[in-house]
């Protein structure tokens, strides 16, 4: 399958505004102790870069919901991934036991995470256990029952967070996409990417819903934080519908660039091929580094209007370097790593 370097570049974008989140959140998280000013830059930052998370599920959807496969692949795409988790449990548990001291209940490990970002391999195997399935569903669908199964999983979405607002739940979720939104943005992928050359032709329009959107969603979370005097994440959940709306605009947007057909020169492919190639890696092993910095220094110690880029970038070179250096010593060896 050739690929798609539109997907290729939203994935760039996403493994990066990933570390973003992991490093604003640390000062955002130290609202009260920080300067307004940078609480407001590492909030702004920490909204913005919100859309990333959606748009790796939503990856997921444009690549493999539109296929047909064996049952034997899925089997393979879905060990390769429970490996991963059990590895990188692993590591982190022993991470945290002898370097930062914070011991890890093992017999939580089916419900907890070892590491909080190791949440999304949870989301992930689920999603992966019942794909093939959605694959079969997804192509007998005509048009038609496709807005209608559209309208309904995005009732469900909005009902689930509006009902989250006040502490409540449905009774039973809806089974397509149960009580999260994680396999809704799935399916979103899927038909943003079938359809992208046919749907909201104007680019202005994907644009300007999302800056609207993130408008919102800062001003939301700066009214909360003020209210409540403690950093307010309930707008930055991925379930606000006015999250979910911009990052399918944000996806929309990237995936028509050059009319769907992004096709960067050899050295820059050269170049996004091989970030693009290390990404899960870097999203893997990040938090060790940041672990490093977060176990010396507080974040009222340095300005985050330095340390917010700088350690970003510093991060993504380190975990990149590690990436690249084991795959390239090690080849296949450690596939089941990264």
């Amino acid at each position: 399958m050739e690929k798609n370097y539109n997907l290729e570049l939203i994935r760039i974008i996403s493994f990066v505004s990933v570390i973003v989140i992991h490093v604003t959140n640390y000062y955002c998280r130290a609202y009260g102790e920080i300067s307004q000013g940078e609480y407001i830059f590492s909030m702004i930052l920490d909204v913005l870069a919100r859309v990333s998370v959606p748009c790796f599920f939503m990856i997921t959807g444009a690549l493999l919901l539109g296929r047909e496969e064996p049952l034997r692949k899925h089997l393979k795409r879905l060990w390769r991934f429970i490996i991963v988790l059990v590895v990188w449990s692993l590591i982190y548990i022993i991470w945290n036991d002898f370097y930062m001291k914070t011991p890890y209940d093992i017999r939580k490990i089916l419900f907890e995470p070892a590491e909080a970002h190791l949440w999304y391999l949870y989301a992930m195997i689920p999603i992966y256990m019942v794909l093939p399935f959605f694959q079969v569903m997804c192509k007998h669908m005509n048009l038609r029952l496709e807005q209608a199964f559209l309208g309904v999983i995005t009732l469900a979405v909005i009902f689930n967070y509006l009902s989250s607002l006040g502490n409540q739940e449905a009774y039973y979720d809806l089974p397509l996409i149960g009580d999260r939104v994680y396999m809704y943005y799935v399916f979103i992928g899927y038909y943003i990417y079938k359809y992208r050359k046919h749907v909201i032709r104007d680019q202005r329009i994907p644009a300007i819903t999302f800056v609207v959107c993130m408008l919102i969603n800062i001003g939301l979370t700066w009214i909360g934080t003020i209210k409540q005097d403690v950093h307010c994440e309930r707008f930055m959940e991925y379930g606000n519908p006015i999250l979910v709306l911009a990052a399918a605009m944000f996806f929309m947007y990237i995936i028509r660039l050059k009319k769907s057909e992004f096709s960067p020169g050899p050295k820059a492919k050269k170049i996004m091929d091989t970030f693009s190639g290390c990404s899960f890696g870097i999203y893997l092993i990040h938090i060790l580094f940041l672990d490093n910095y977060k176990k010396y220094m507080e974040a009222a110690d340095a300005s985050a209007w330095i340390v917010v880029p700088g350690l970003t970038l510093a991060i993504i070179a380190l975990s990149f370097g590690c990436v690249w250096l084991m795959k390239k010593t090690f080849g296949d060896g450690v596939k089941w790593l990264f």
